[in-house]
């Protein structure tokens, strides 16, 4: 196995085995490159998979997806002016004794069809909302895995996941030449319109509380909920783990870039392509959300050099956390049943008393009926 698989291996082992995956998931993430995807569909059918315990049952709608064409400027964070798309599709329901879950097909730009779950829990009137966006080269299996929807829905708050660009299922209809980082302009740019996309959506539900939303990612994931939330004051706190940054150093020695590559990512031209979307530039510019850095000192995507210029933008409002080893951050997680690795933000956007109590007794009562 070459030392970027193993790499990318024990950064899989600290962010998937915590959220609840099976060894087997474990593994065949493993077996992606991390430079670029195993194949390259040329179908736009994202079936979603179906959770361990039979899953949403509910049949699949007729599409109808429709969009509105506008032109994007990857360095200009804010959505474009003119940017109106149609209502998703709403593909599959399911209803679980915990939660909820709804698989939508949004499609905001021609042949670049994303995959939305919004997962709820059950009796909470507009729970609070957390954004869940994992770093390249991750995929949606985590937001149909049972045990994960059980966590990230436990005391009230609702779940909303899906991929960045140039990621998973959306990796389609492009030359392998072409993947994350060698378009890692287009990558983050369009990926943070992204979460304003989202964002924009489950304001029109009316079903969730966006007054407390907050987002909870790792890796390029970090990096973009870093510049959505700059540009979007509707998130109120962020969870990061080891955000990209600091594109000269991260590209000159982040092990995720092959060697053989390495030389066409760290030239002026493409630097100057990526200057604007550095996220220690816009780390400063969250003066008033809540936000949480966590390091793992073992993780070589994010070079030291890096994690250091992240330190050092941090404003006053940064809690900064650091790990020896994944198996350090494991642990402080509850092991790999990863039962508190949603805690700290989910404390950030705590609801009322009356509102935790509820949910505290509604948590109870299937306890006691599981016990039966």
């Amino acid at each position: 196995m070459s030392a970027l698989l193993r790499s990318h291996l024990k950064r899989t082992l600290a962010f998937i085995v915590v959220s609840v995956f099976c060894l087997s998931a474990i593994v065949a993430t493993a077996q992606v490159s991390a430079k670029k995807p195993a194949t390259v569909s040329n179908s736009t059918n994202s079936n979603p998979q179906i959770g361990e315990d039979g899953g949403d049952k509910t049949a699949p709608k007729e599409k109808t997806l429709t969009s509105t064409p506008t032109s994007e400027s990857w360095t200009t964070l804010r959505l474009p002016a003119d940017s109106n798309p149609g209502p998703p599709a709403l593909a599959l329901q399911g209803t679980f004794p915990e939660f909820t879950r709804d698989f939508l097909e949004m499609e905001w730009r021609k042949d670049d069809e994303v995959d939305l779950y919004v997962i709820k829990p059950v009796g909470v009137e507009k729970p609070p909302v957390i954004l869940y966006l994992y770093s390249f080269p991750s995929d949606k299996n985590r937001f149909v895995n049972n045990n994960f929807a059980k966590i990230a829905t436990k005391n009230g708050f609702a779940a909303v996941g899906f991929v960045s660009a140039l990621t998973g299922q959306r990796y389609r209809n492009r030359p392998m030449k072409e993947w994350f980082v060698s378009e890692l302009q287009e990558a983050l740019g369009k990926s943070v319109h992204d979460v304003q996309y989202v964002l924009d959506y489950l304001q029109k539900r009316g079903d969730l509380d966006m007054t407390r939303v907050g987002m909870y990612a790792d890796g390029s994931g970090a990096s973009i909920a870093i510049m959505a939330a700059a540009v979007d004051p509707r998130i109120k706190t962020l969870d990061l783990i080891d955000p990209w940054g600091d594109w000269p150093d991260w590209l000159a020695k982040s092990t995720l870039v092959p060697e053989d590559e390495r030389r066409n990512y760290v030239t002026p031209e493409f630097l100057k392509k990526v200057q604007p979307l550095d996220p220690v530039t816009w780390l400063p510019k969250l003066a008033t959300q809540r936000v949480r850095l966590q390091f793992l000192g073992d993780d070589t995507v994010t070079p030291d050099a890096a994690m250091q210029k992240l330190r050092a933008a941090a404003g006053p409002n940064v809690t900064i956390s650091t790990y020896t080893t994944s198996e350090d951050f494991i642990a402080s997680v509850g092991g790999t049943s990863g039962q508190r690795i949603f805690d700290w933000i989910k404390q950030q956007l705590a609801p009322s008393g009356s509102e935790q109590k509820l949910a505290a007794d509604r948590e109870n009562d299937l306890r006691r009926r599981e016990k039966k």
